[in-house]
């Protein structure tokens, strides 16, 4: 994981595993002098999250609230985050929360079974509470795998003959007695199969609003405020063959490419975390044996920069940019700024690009409102002299664009230097072949922490939408009141992320 371990990341990183208390983990995770009591205190030294497995093989029973109040109790002592809880069973006959599966359907109707598990939900969150007031209950899923029963026209009715329809009334009793300073997370386990933005965007208003129609209306806010979106991301699907239960459609791009756009994504809709599973490779040494025989890097190449191009983005554009360094091929014109007398570039642009009083073949653009003044400084740059400059530009940006084609990746970062009062950045816009503004919700804005009279580097990654013809390259102002107000721009570069 050297590329993993030297990454720059902007996100935070939970690692855990599926519990912590195995025998046949002594002498390989353990010291052989630990004894097993010691075992929580050592394992919270290497990681910060575990699963406390205490899925329900049956509704819940008073065992079960005991075990939830052990598990908030050990997650507190051993200074995790909360309790992941899978609400999956995996014995037979695999419908913990079916009211059909249960033993006395024929004495008990679906709202008495309703109403027991809303009950014991309250007394399990009443003892986890207790024991840790501002717990996170991370689920693998809560709400996100019944969106199709909440889009009906009587949620409850749908939930009858449901495998999890009596999750919902579990989660109601949750809700029902958790102080506002518990987080829950839906982990929507059945993102595995997205391969989309428009995926996990609809996923993420189902879990935000259309699922709340399977909690009681007195507990809807409450569910509103304190449920987070997050995303599953099943690594098998990416190496699967076509024919798989699981598979990602790569498309034109390899695996890793496809799992980091998905993965960005995902990290866009999610409010907090996105989390990986994969069963036929391990990132380290690992008990079992059929993932032990090889590691992820191994069995998806390209995997390690997938994370980090997802989870840092500017980092990772950044390293693209030392590495590369003069060997790559900036598409833009005079980026550098180093000559005022570059040959304009052809093509049809919006007539209020104004020609002539940018270095070519830069144009001009501010707001009505905006009365600045465009230019070129032959004295100050960054390595070298010439730079562009914007001063008292109220709203407006140096222009360039450069024709692609969809599915492409970019590579843009910058140089600026500001003086006086402004804000700056690089803003990335789409245009059709023919020169029509497109995909606007797709525009990406690069940025970097202001740094009076120093000169600091914006750099992105971005991805060509469907039906793009052009990248626009903005290099934008804002906030410039005065003639004292100068922003330089250099080394503006923009090339192909192979």
């Amino acid at each position: 994981m050297s590329i993993l371990d030297s990454a720059p990341h902007e996100s935070q990183l939970h690692i855990g595993c599926s519990g912590w208390h195995y025998a046949h983990w002594r002498g390989r995770f353990y010291p052989d002098s630990l004894s097993s009591s010691q075992w929580l205190a050592h394992y919270s030294s290497v990681f910060d999250s575990v699963e406390v497995n205490t899925t329900f093989y049956r509704l819940p029973r008073d065992s079960t609230v005991e075990h939830w109040r052990t598990g908030a109790r050990v997650a507190r002592a051993g200074g995790l985050t909360g309790i992941m809880f899978d609400p999956e069973a995996y014995t037979p006959p695999y419908r913990s929360f079916d009211w059909t599966a249960q033993p006395q359907t024929d004495r008990h109707t679906f709202a008495d079974y309703r109403a027991m598990a809303r009950r014991r939900g309250r007394e399990m969150m009443a003892a986890v509470v207790e024991e840790y007031p501002d717990i996170t209950i991370f689920s693998l899923f809560m709400l996100s795998g019944l969106h199709t029963a909440a889009d009906g026209a009587d949620p409850v009715a749908a939930l009858a003959g449901n495998r999890y329809g009596l999750l919902p009334a579990l989660i109601d009793g949750w809700l029902d007695v958790a102080p506002e300073t518990v987080t829950f997370v839906d982990g929507c386990e059945r993102a595995y199969h997205f391969n989309s933005r428009v995926e996990y965007l609809s996923a993420g208003n189902a879990i935000r609003n259309t699922c709340q129609r399977l909690i009681s209306p007195e507990n809807r806010a409450k569910y509103r405020a304190q449920t987070q979106v997050s995303f599953g991301v099943y690594l098998d699907a990416y190496v699967n063959p076509p024919d798989a239960g699981y598979y990602i459609d790569p498309g034109d791009l390899t695996p890793a490419a496809r799992l980091a756009e998905n993965l960005a994504y995902a990290l866009e809709v999610a409010d907090q975390y996105v989390w990986l599973y994969g069963e036929q490779a391990s990132w380290w040494p690992s008990p079992n044996s059929t993932s032990d025989q090889i590691r992820w890097p191994e069995k998806l190449p390209g995997i390690e920069e997938a994370l980090w191009l997802a989870t840092d983005p500017r980092g990772y554009a950044l390293r693209l940019v030392e590495r590369q360094g003069a060997e790559a091929t900036n598409l833009l014109t005079n980026g550098d700024f180093s000559g005022a007398d570059v040959t304009p570039a052809d093509g049809t642009e919006p007539a209020d690009w104004e020609r002539g009083v940018a270095p070519p073949p830069w144009r001009f653009w501010q707001a009505g409102i905006s009365e600045g003044t465009p230019g070129w400084d032959r004295e100050v740059g960054h390595d070298a002299p010439g730079s562009g400059t914007l001063v008292r530009v109220r709203n407006g940006c140096l222009i360039q664009r450069i024709d692609v084609q969809p599915g492409e990746r970019y590579v843009v970062s910058g140089r600026r230097r500001m003086q006086g009062q402004g804000a700056a950045l690089i803003r990335v816009r789409w245009q059709t072949s023919e020169g029509a503004w497109h995909a606007e919700p797709l525009d990406r804005a690069l940025s970097a922490p202001a740094a009076d009279g120093d000169w600091q580097q914006l750099a992105g990654i971005v991805s060509v939408p469907e039906g793009a013809g052009r990248l626009i390259v903005l290099l934008w102002a804002d906030g410039q009141c005065s003639e004292d107000d100068v922003m330089w721009w250099d080394d503006v570069v923009v090339f192909r992320a192979e």
